[in-house]
Parts: structure tokens; sequence; C-alpha cells
């Protein structure tokens, strides 16, 4: 009697562990998924204690997901079924300086066995007292007889301090991958740098171009009157720098009165920086620290990278890596039925907006993505949500702000 107790106890604890194959005639060879349990353990520099955290599995190839939430405690332990993970951290933490500021992390692992250990780096972001990326407006429009119209985009980037800023010799830098795709480069670290297919610089020689507390810069392709061209467009003749373009297709004309920006880098013909209108890209906004400039950034920051294409060979490219150190901020843009991964250092971008919610969405033209209001600063100027997580800090399919025009 006592071992039959014993046995069935012994069973009841495997059952709890993991499933196994039912012998049953009604399903005999039907095997159940496995789980394992995932502990996740948390790091970081500067970080004395772990306040809030809230942890995302999504399961790769079934895009199944799984949230936790974790509270004043430096690891996690969570059952999962067998798969491959990509894991998402966000939340606060407690500085050495005991300050509490939000901190996220990125990892990756496959579950495969009863018990998986990881350990997850969290960044948290330094104030930089610089310029943020307000709006991004990259869907274009349609015209009234529902052709596209390829103009009339822009960055919106606006000083989010209390203090003069200067957008002489700003960067800005367009991703070399895409969130929708996962390629798997070598090597390829985002805990390091960013790489760019296309970086824009704007001119100046240092104090040119002030951005007081509150107020914000436009860099527009093409700054016209759009309105002229098809009425849903927008009118951008007083934006302050335009992409430059030679694309004779596009039928872009240099407006004399704003100056151009200079592309130092692009993998695109007729000297073009051309965002994707279903915002599958990320963008940053950098400055070249000391001793840095357009021709050493371009000496020293060659990214060399292979990846194994479709058809199973591998394929070797060429781009360049702006250094994390350099980026004051930085913004991800996806889809929610493509979204794979975000393409910044979780310091910078933990998460990602977006207009539109599935590929090629007839919806999206006319919308873009914009930064939450937190408060006022001086003279009425918006203040707004910078925690480093696009996902919390941007409206979704917001109204372009610039839609009637520009107005400080």
């Amino acid at each position: 009697m006592k071992k039959r107790v014993l046995m069935i106890g012994l069973a009841m604890m495997m059952a709890t562990t993991f499933t196994v194959t039912s012998c049953s005639d009604d399903d005999f060879g039907v095997q159940a998924s496995q789980n394992g349990v995932l502990t996740l353990s948390f790091s970081g520099e500067n970080i004395s204690s772990y306040e809030n955290l809230n942890v995302e599995l999504k399961e790769i190839n079934t895009g199944a997901v799984i949230t936790k939430n974790s509270q004043k405690l430096n690891s996690i332990s969570i059952e999962v079924p067998f798969g491959s993970y990509k894991i998402t951290v966000n939340g606060q933490v407690v500085t050495t300086q005991m300050e509490t500021v939000s901190a996220a992390g990125l990892g990756s692992t496959d579950i495969t066995t009863l018990a998986t250990n990881l350990n997850i780096p969290l960044y948290f972001k330094t104030f930089r007292e610089d310029f943020i990326i307000e709006e991004v407006f990259f869907t274009g429009v349609k015209t009234p007889d529902n052709k596209n119209y390829n103009s009339s985009r822009y960055f919106k980037i606006t000083n989010n301090t209390s203090k003069t800023l200067y957008a002489d010799g700003l960067i800005i830098g367009q991703s070399e991958f895409l969130t929708t795709d996962d390629k798997n480069p070598t090597p390829y670290n985002i805990n390091q740098n960013f790489p760019v297919k296309g970086v824009m610089v704007l001119p100046g020689s240092g104090q040119q171009y002030p951005v007081q507390p509150g107020d914000f810069i436009v860099i527009a392709d093409n700054a016209i009157n759009h309105k002229e061209n098809t009425s849903t467009a927008y009118d951008l003749h007083n934006a302050n720098f335009e992409f430059p373009s030679t694309n004779p297709s596009l039928g872009q004309v240099d407006n004399p009165s704003v100056p151009n920006a200079k592309i130092i880098y692009t993998q695109m013909a007729y000297n073009m920086f051309f965002l994707h209108n279903r915002g599958f890209e990320s963008y940053v906004i950098a400055r070249f620290p000391a001793g840095e400039n357009e021709t050493t950034f371009l000496q020293n920051n060659k990214y060399n990278y292979t990846y194994q294409n479709s058809a199973g060979a591998v394929t070797s490219k060429s781009a360049y890596a702006i250094p994390n150190s350099w980026i004051i901020d930085g913004q991800n843009n996806s889809i929610p039925t493509k979204f794979v991964h975000t393409l910044t250092s979780p310091g910078i971008d933990a998460g990602w907006t977006s207009a539109g919610t599935v590929d090629n969405d007839a919806t999206r033209y006319g919308k873009s993505v914009r930064r939450k209001v937190s408060g006022k600063m001086a003279e009425n100027k918006n203040l707004y949500t910078d925690t480093n997580n696009s996902s919390n800090d941007f409206v979704k399919d917001a109204e372009p702000s610039l839609k009637n025009g520009i107005s400080h």
C-alpha cells in the first residue's frame, strides 16, 4: 500500500514538470508539448535595485506571447513551452545614485530542457540634455485620385530641455536592417552601434542654428508647399532643412531659402535619403564627439557583415554603423502583424511604434508617429514623454502635426 502511494506521488510530481506522451488507445502516439522553467536574472551597471520589471517572451515560430511582472526582484522563473524565444524587459530600476529611472533589456534563448538560466543585462538612458525625435512622418499621402504622392515626408526634432540647443552638425541615421526581418547578421551587436544605410548631417558652423527650449526644427523631404501639387499634401516651404535629391522622377525642386542637409552616406541612387513608407525602419539622431567629423566617420566606422540568404548561401555586405555613444535619441517603427525585433539598444529605444496595423495598410497614408505630451515647460511649450521606449512614448496612427503647415 505504501509503495502504491509513493508511485502515485512520483507520477504527480513528473506531471507538474513536463507533459508526457499519452498511451491511451484514443490518443496513442500524440505528443503533447513539453514545458521547461526559464529563470531570468537581471544585471546592469550602476543599478542598485530592481523596482518593477515587465517581461515579455515571444516564441518566434508561433508568435505566442507570455508576459510576467517582477516586483523588487533581480530574478524571475517562468514556466514556458519548449521553443525559441525573444525576450524583452522594460521597467524601473534604482541607480547607485538612488534615482528611479526607466531601464530595458533584450535577450533570446531556446527552451529545450526542463531548466534554462539566462541573464538579461539592463540599460538605462543617461539624461543627455539634448534633442529628441518628436515626430516622423514617413507614410506620405494619397492624391485625390488615389495615387501615391512620394514627397512631403519629414522629421520633427525638438528641444525637450530648458536650455538653448544648436542643430549644427546634427546626424540623422536610417537603419540598415528592418524591424520586420531578422537576417541574423554576423557580427551584430546593438549594444555597441547602430548599422545604417543612410546618414544625413545638418549644416552649421557650431552655433549657427539655435533652437530655444520647447521649440523644434523640421527636416523636410522637399521644403516646398506640396499643396500646390496635391490638395492632400502639406505646406513645408518654411522647414528648417530639406533632404537633397537629384532623382528626376520625384520632381524635386530645391528651395534656395532652405539649407540642404548633407547626405554623407547612402545606398540609394541620386544621393537620396528615402523613408520606408510602411514604417519598417528605425531612426537615430546623433552628434559627432570631439575629434570626430564626417571624414573620420567614413574612415573608421565601416560595417562589414555576412548573413545566410534565402538560397542558403552566405552573402557579404558593407554598410556603416554609428557608435551608440554618439546617439542622443532613437526610435523604432514596425507594424503589429510583422514585427520581429527592435534595431536599437534598449538603452536607446526598447520599444516601437507604428502607422498602420497590417502590411500595405491602405489606412496608413496621412498618418504619422508622434511623441506623447507629458506636460508644459516655460512659455507654455510642450514637454514630451521620454522613457526610452517608443511603445510608451509615441502615439500610433497620429494626425501629422504639420498637416496645416509649420507653426512654432
